[in-house]
């Protein structure tokens, strides 16, 4: 079996105090191995997003824990704690917030020029290789806003594999893309995931979405209930 990347150990998200109190995530556990390709799936309003921003280590929880090959970010001061996130942890959002004034290399490049942790070649073949890999080669000096949305998402994409993450949040990434889009990117998670041993825990509302990963998890009023592999498990 491939080692274990992320615990989620009984999660519980509280808005609000007393009376007013909300209840957004209540004792939810589990586990995600390296390069695993899972999804998450709920109704609006079920905690899906909750529960991804508290794995993203954008939120925290009121109780419980989450853990990246063993270590407890909550235990780690503040800087290495995004050190932690900006290494093993990439996001794609429904909305791929381009810069639309920058090229699309500027903004698949910029986080790791603004880091400034890499030299400047290494920065340009990353890119270099997320933009081939995406299907986006040509491209790298067209302005964001001359692309079509599905190109603005897989760039999205691009920019989220800067780091190399362990894992890759998606949070709706198909949200506002046709059909056609929408299978081009799940082929895409799907080859990434396959040739790079990247992880995906993918957020979605749409059971026809979520089939296409090899596990889902199901998320109703903040509790977990329902965990089923649809396909393979993952391994070394």
């Amino acid at each position: 079996m491939a080692e274990t990347l992320l615990v989620a150990d009984s999660l519980d998200k509280v808005y609000g105090e007393g009376a007013a109190a909300t209840h957004a995530m209540r004792g939810v556990s589990f586990e995600v191995a390296e390069g695993e390709f899972a999804s998450i799936i709920g109704q609006s309003g079920s905690g899906k997003s909750t529960l991804l921003n508290m794995l993203g280590l954008l939120d925290t929880p009121t109780a419980g824990r989450v853990l990246y090959r063993g270590t407890d970010p909550a235990t780690l001061n503040k800087a290495s704690r995004s050190k932690l996130r900006n290494e093993l942890i990439g996001f794609v959002f429904q909305f791929h917030y381009l810069l639309p004034e920058f090229s699309v290399y500027e903004n698949v490049a910029m986080p790791a020029l603004i880091a400034g942790t890499l030299p400047p070649t290494e920065i340009r073949e990353r890119a270099s290789e997320a933009l081939g890999l995406l299907g986006l080669d040509g491209l790298e000096d067209k302005n964001a806003n001359q692309l079509s949305g599905g190109q603005k998402q897989r760039v999205a994409i691009a920019r989220a594999l800067m780091n190399r993450p362990a894992i890759l949040l998606a949070d709706e990434p198909t949200g506002n893309l046709d059909t056609v889009n929408t299978n081009l990117v799940y082929d895409l998670f799907r080859t990434i995931s396959s040739e790079t041993g990247t992880a995906f825990m993918i957020v979605t509302h749409d059971r026809s979405v979520a089939q296409r990963t090899d596990r889902i998890l199901e998320i109703t009023d903040g509790r977990l209930v329902q965990d089923v592999r649809s396909g393979p498990a993952p391994r070394l």
